[in-house]
């Protein structure tokens, strides 16, 4: 039976708290960098889903999220081409719904149980935004969840689903919205939510034979904590049956959120359990998920949600996070203005960028980067093997910081780092603190946006220290 292989997510390092000025809320939310947005975050949930898995084995691909940097360009294709999957694969964007992580889950287990798809990886990530001190604001965070549906060495099986379209205008924004638009609280819950998705829930009962002290634990979408509370009583679970919903936390996650609470979940199932997963908007779609075998989030070393929480760090001020998401007008870099990236080297640098693709000299095993055609150890010439440098680990082998480079997060980091098993890249450091960064520190890759200018964003891999 087709059900889940392999699991991730990825949740931004930086957060807003109750010691951040200028933060008026009790609790924490996660909030993505300057340098990170859907795409980005998809491609680390998506390499945290994949560790130690062959990603050739990988023969589609499913994007979901409300957020696209991209609204005519298939998001999809450029996070399959960063986790470096095969090109003779499916993929698609799902979006426009917060239950688009779900739905993306349905499709990839009817490509697998169809037989058209062997291996579909299911990527959900969101960054939206609300209007500052807007009370929706607290509850937004920022976050990703992938999942790898297949038939085989499966150890949650997906045993039952029921799907439920409902057109409803709670949350919406329009095409040239920046912020998430909601109608009047009372109308969007009592009307839309706590209707629609215990219905969905009771019809999948009736419809499955099961009921609710059948399941472990309940992972469900909802707008706030108090209404995820209230919609355990009117679905018949228990306190100690739902999973932590995270808020205060993490925060709602839009698209990605019940995909990371079913990830948070599967961390720690045992084999025997039972999870019940409900996704919510314009509908919903509910799912049984049997888990075979213990799932601790260590088995294939991915780092799923646990440690993503544990690892991160308050901004000082709100004006930090208002100025990396725009919110407020700074003073323009005492620099030329950048000119439009070239959509031709973008094309033409792909593998060397996107990919992350150094060379191995096939005569002598000698690994650079850029990959060039003459090898600058035994100058044979044009006889090289691609390698992916995305997934190596890495230390700084030396660094600079450029205090006037106009960057939002001053100093710019540039470091110089030495790869495992060979390979020495030039590039930008992110998510790092000054006081840290050291030669010798040990650095992962991370895909981050470099800047946009004319509608293009120019994406590239930077350094970050190894988060847990």
């Amino acid at each position: 039976m087709a059900g889940i292989r392999s699991a991730g997510a990825y949740i931004p390092k930086y957060r807003l708290g109750k010691e951040t000025a200028g933060w008026r809320a009790p609790g924490e939310k996660a909030v993505a960098n300057f340098d990170e947005d859907s795409v980005t975050m998809a491609v680390a949930a998506g390499a945290d889903c994949l560790r130690g898995i062959d990603r050739a084995e990988v023969d589609s691909i499913l994007f979901a999220t409300t957020t696209p940097p991209y609204l005519e360009k298939q998001n999809a294709a450029l996070i399959a081409t960063a986790l470096d999957l095969r090109n003779d694969i499916s993929s698609a964007d799902i979006a426009n719904v917060l239950r688009a992580g779900t739905t993306a889950v349905k499709i990839a287990l009817e490509s697998v149980n169809a037989g058209s798809a062997k291996n579909v990886l299911v990527v959900a990530a969101d960054s939206r935004l609300a209007v500052p001190r807007d009370p929706m604001e607290p509850a937004i965070g920022d976050g990703a969840a992938a999942l790898l549906i297949s038939k085989d060495g499966v150890f949650a099986e997906i045993t039952a689903s029921h799907h439920v379209t409902d057109s409803m205008l709670d949350v919406w924004r329009a095409r040239d919205d920046t912020f998430v638009r909601s109608w009047e609280d009372r109308f969007v819950i009592e009307e839309g939510l706590l209707r629609v998705l215990p219905q969905a829930v009771g019809a999948f009962m009736e419809k499955s034979g099961l009921k609710p002290a059948d399941f472990s634990k309940a992972v469900y979408y909802s707008n706030d904590a108090r209404r995820h509370a209230q919609l355990a009583r009117q679905m018949g679970f228990k306190e100690e049956q739902v999973q932590d919903p995270m808020y205060g936390v993490v925060g709602n996650t839009g698209v990605a959120f019940p995909l990371m609470l079913l990830v948070a979940a599967l961390e720690e199932a045992k084999s025997g359990d039972r999870l019940l997963l409900a996704g919510y908007g314009d509908g919903a779609d509910v799912f049984s998920i049997e888990v075979k075998r213990g799932a601790d989030g260590s088995k294939n070393g991915w780092r799923g949600v646990k440690k993503h929480v544990e690892s991160k760090r308050l901004l000082k001020t709100y004006d930090e996070y208002a100025r990396w998401r725009e919110l407020m007008t700074t003073a323009a870099a005492r620099r030329p203005p950048l000119p439009t990236p070239s959509v031709s080297a973008l094309w033409r640098e792909t593998d060397k960028n996107i990919r992350l693709h150094a060379s191995r000299c096939k005569s002598c095993g000698y690994l650079q980067y850029p990959p060039q055609r003459v090898c600058i150890k035994c100058m044979t010439r044009d006889s090289f093997e691609p390698v992916r440098l995305s997934d190596k680990k890495a230390e700084i082998f030396t660094y600079s910081m450029d205090y006037v480079a106009g960057t939002p997060d001053v100093p710019l980091v540039v470091t110089v780092v030495n790869f495992e098993g060979g390979g020495r890249m030039i590039c930008m450091m992110t998510d790092r603190e000054v006081e840290e960064v050291r030669v010798g520190l040990p650095v992962e890759m991370s895909f981050r946006k470099l800047h946009t200018v004319g509608g293009v964003h120019n994406y590239y891999w930077k350094s970050t220290p190894v988060r847990a």
